[in-house]
């Protein structure tokens, strides 16, 4: 009986991951394009390279007239490698496949939908962002990034600890926006390219952390260092531990106190039963975080 309750967990497990991986795709299929139809429609022919490799490629096809999807990729593949090497083959994994699949959708909707807007630059910028935006919040939402300069930043963390992730990301943009105004020989095009930017993030937050509210996760668990030390280096929360003692059972353990923001909890949960898979976790709302990674520091 055993051997069949056993067998039959398995097998629902392995469903339950199919499930999750194809819904994963589907979000990751329509946030690609989303992006791609951003680069297309509205940057391409604007002359407007909005940061990161694909803005970088955007430049390249302005140049060479190659293929900006099959640029951004060939782009992205060095960074992926010494990702591969340096931080972990499950990262990269996820990464390269979803960034295969933006490569693929732009090149493939620049095809399919040759509309191309020329009017005010503008509006071209705005709407540019509002797209942008909403296709890296969904591909986000599901655990994933589109590549380029996030991964580099991740890389140049392991060089520059003390740097934040956001300064770094900051920075691989603004040197491909100097690129583009060299290139385009044009400051407005990089006037355009840091609306494009500023309306994307105010759209990956309205979409990700829109109600304003992050979660708290209470973990209880016997493998509390190895799940710190997971969580730290594979997300960009820090972790607390407390001392806890079972009043039924007696037993001492660690529990593990984490504030993320929504779109972090899955991925964070999927790391930790994969270390523990009889952790008792809780989440709970945390309806305003004032520190580090969320709300600025209050100065009285």
């Amino acid at each position: 009986m055993k051997k069949t309750e056993s067998s039959s967990l398995s097998k629902k497990e392995k469903k339950k991951r199919a499930f999750d991986l194809a819904v994963d795709n589907i979000f990751w299929v329509i946030g690609c394009v989303l992006y791609a139809l951003a680069i297309n429609i509205f940057n391409v022919p604007n002359n407007i390279a909005q940061g990161g490799f694909s803005g970088l490629a955007i430049v390249i096809n302005y140049l060479s007239k190659l293929p900006v999807g099959a640029v951004n990729l060939a782009l992205n593949i060095p960074i992926l490698i010494l990702a591969w090497i340096f931080i972990g083959k499950k990262f990269v994994a996820k990464t390269l496949w979803v960034t295969v699949l933006l490569s693929a959708a732009i090149d493939i909707t620049a095809v399919l939908v040759p509309y191309e807007y020329t009017g005010d630059k503008l509006l071209a910028s705005i709407f540019s962002g509002a797209l942008l935006g909403a296709g890296v919040a969904i591909v986000a939402a599901r655990g994933a990034t589109t590549g380029g300069t996030d991964v580099m930043s991740k890389l140049l963390r392991l060089v520059f600890p003390h740097m934040s992730y956001g300064k770094l990301v900051m920075f691989s943009d603004m040197v491909v926006i100097a690129i583009s105004a060299i290139v385009f020989r044009s400051i407005e095009s990089a006037l355009y390219a840091a609306i494009v930017i500023f309306v994307s993030s105010k759209v990956i937050d309205y979409i990700l952390y829109g109600i304003g509210k992050s979660k708290m996760l209470m973990v209880i668990t016997e493998k509390s260092e190895e799940i710190s030390q997971a969580i730290i280096s594979q997300s960009p929360r820090g972790v607390s531990i407390v001392p806890v003692t079972g009043a039924y059972t007696r037993e001492e353990k660690n529990m593990l106190v984490c504030v993320l923001r929504s779109n972090e909890v899955s991925s964070v949960i999927k790391l930790i039963k994969s270390i523990d898979p009889n952790t008792f976790t809780i989440i709970t709302e945390a309806n305003e975080i004032i520190g580090k990674g969320f709300k600025p520091t209050i100065n009285e």
